[in-house]
């Protein structure tokens, strides 16, 4: 049994049964890793794909046992390499975040600017997708950490840790009539019901808390657009095409104030952003300084106690006492 055939077989899962492509993303040929693939069943004496003529079908019972051991002993062998480097190279590497478009535009631009100037020698990349590409990229490794605020079901198999609180603004155009109307009162959800909006994409939640504070009105949300940027929900609603509804740390100040932003925490409460890493990480110096620059209450001493802890429930209760603060 060698690590490579180990590396294959992960590969290979991870590229949906793909030989050929995943032969293009490591650099070598299809054949070579069907080869070694066969031979590590044969000396296990276990078909870890199921096979139909030349093509995978699918992963038998037993192969997703050994897959998943694969993966943690490959993950073992990079908190190897990761520890000498801690020791021969402290301010050198690499560090790769993925999240969502509202975290890398507007909570993450001033951390990664202290960051690069404090590690020059470290390489930094930013991945963005949806919270369930997010919790792909960490499980699988291609990204070290995950910051992601919904959905967090995508994330059981991480150590996921809370960073902060947000709130939520309705944004409209300033002759719109809930600009109006939020002047004299609080507005509600039969107000928001009356117009279209424009909001994130629902399946960046499992069930959104703008559904939720919908169904329990008694309304339906007459979603006529959808996106996973703010900026685009933006220039939406300024083109007339609904109301948006978006995190409101997105409305800058100067750049946004042509748009009326109408608070309605009192109806959807607030949303917590966490930051989160494979279970059994070795992180390296600069790994804990970029968490705690970006939630600073998360220093070196509770991560690492954070990380030791079996379950979500344990390390909710680990948190319990902590006030995060408000954006």
């Amino acid at each position: 049994m060698k690590l490579q055939q180990l590396k294959y077989i992960v590969e290979v899962n991870n590229n949906n049964l793909n030989v050929s492509a995943t032969a293009e993303a490591l650099f070598t040929s299809q054949p070579g890793i069907s080869k070694q693939v066969r031979m590590l069943e044969d000396e296990l004496g276990i078909q870890i794909f199921g096979r139909s003529g030349k093509h995978l079908t699918h992963v038998t019972k037993a192969g997703q046992d050994i897959i998943n051991i694969a993966n943690d002993i490959l993950s073992k062998v990079e908190s190897i390499k990761a520890v000498a480097y801690e020791h021969t190279k402290p301010d050198q590497g690499a560090l790769n975040i993925a999240t969502t478009h509202t975290q890398a535009r507007y909570a993450l631009p001033n951390v990664i600017g202290k960051f690069i100037k404090k590690y020059p020698k470290v390489s930094l990349h930013m991945h963005q997708g949806t919270p369930s590409q997010i919790s792909e990229m960490a499980i699988k490794g291609e990204a070290d950490f995950a910051i992601a605020t919904e959905s967090m079901h995508f994330y059981e198999d991480l150590i996921m840790l809370p960073c902060y609180h947000w709130g939520r603004s309705v944004v409209v155009k300033s002759d719109h009539p809930l600009a109006n109307l939020a002047n004299n009162r609080q507005i509600n959800i039969e107000d928001i019901a009356k117009y279209p909006l424009v909001t994130y994409v629902f399946g960046f939640q499992n069930k959104s808390d703008l559904e939720v504070a919908f169904n329990n009105a008694g309304q339906k949300p007459n979603v006529v657009f959808t996106a996973t940027s703010a900026d685009v929900l933006k220039t939406y609603v300024r083109l007339g095409l609904g109301v948006g509804v978006l995190a409101s740390m997105a409305i800058e100040k100067g750049l946004d104030d042509d748009l009326v932003a109408i608070d309605v925490n009192h109806l959807f409460g607030y949303a917590t952003t966490k930051i989160g890493f494979r279970k059994g990480t070795f992180l390296r110096s600069y790994m804990y300084d970029f968490i705690e620059e970006f939630a600073p209450h998360l220093d070196k001493n509770l991560v690492s106690k954070a990380a030791t802890m079996r379950d979500h429930e344990q390390i909710a209760k680990l948190f319990e006492n902590i006030e995060l603060p408000m954006r």
